[in-house]
């Protein structure tokens, strides 16, 4: 018997393994890769298992497992699921729509405003100078809603004297995350999800944890001020750059926001 291999074949078996590359690369970034491999290899030996040598009593009893284990892993990982959608909408996956919109000038609101992103790392230097711990989260296009409520509401225009005192040694609110959207400080004092990546480094602080636990659930850019070695860093999409620069900081933010 003759198999027929054409070229949709082809285009599917690509596709399968380009979405089997990004689902691990997604939870390699969250430190989920261990546990995706393991699913893969039960998934290759329930189908050796039903389809390839027909072991009937032991494909039955693997099909009720998959049955039931497809509903188990909705829940276990609805956060790296939502951010897999999330980056299929990201607006940076779509930027010919950007380029439309520019080409008939079309533009939003969010676009018409400038965000100061000098005050914001001038901030961070003095800060970073200082000594001072600090947590600051920029909302780009995932909403931050119910971290923010998690916090004291602020709604102030983004200052650098501001974002000094509330992150002070003595204030009530620098222990906490402020989060900022547009052109305002939006709340402070706010409280992030802790990551459980086991791939962090065991020097990294509690900051740098919250840091990398929100960037896991949001495309929010997240900056972290060491109060131990007052050095920058930044998280990104559950990837971690330590030891920036002011002039790094402000080169990266000015990327990043234009996205």
């Amino acid at each position: 018997m003759e198999l027929a291999f054409g070229v949709k074949d082809i285009v599917d078996i690509v596709l399968v393994a380009i979405l089997l590359y990004q689902a691990f690369k997604l939870m390699k970034d969250t430190g989920a890769g261990n546990i995706f491999l393991g699913i893969m290899t039960f998934v290759i030996f329930w189908f050796l298992v039903t389809h390839v040598f027909k072991m009937e009593l032991l494909g039955a009893i693997l099909n009720r497992v998959i049955g039931v284990s497809a509903i188990g892993l909705i829940v276990i990982f609805q956060n790296e699921i939502r951010r897999f959608f999330s980056r299929i909408g990201s607006r940076k996956n779509w930027k010919f729509i950007l380029r439309l919109q520019k080409l008939f000038k079309i533009k939003s609101k969010e676009h018409e405003l400038t965000f100061p992103i000098m005050r914001v790392v001038l901030a961070c230097r003095n800060l970073s100078r200082t000594k001072t711990g600090a947590l600051l989260v920029i909302q780009r296009h995932d909403s931050l809603q119910q971290y923010v409520e998690s916090g004291d509401v602020i709604n102030a225009n983004i200052n650098t004297r501001l974002i000094e005192n509330i992150f002070f040694k003595n204030s009530p609110l620098h222990d906490g995350a402020m989060i900022i959207n547009d052109q305002h400080i939006v709340a402070a004092g706010a409280i992030l999800p802790v990551s459980q990546n086991t791939d962090i480094p065991k020097f990294l602080g509690l900051r740098h944890r919250a840091a990398l636990g929100i960037s896991e659930r949001t495309d929010a850019i997240v900056i972290i001020v060491s109060e131990e070695t007052g050095t920058i860093s930044l998280a990104i999409g559950a990837k971690l750059t330590l030891n920036v620069t002011a002039e790094q900081l402000e080169r990266l933010l000015s990327t990043e926001l234009e996205m």
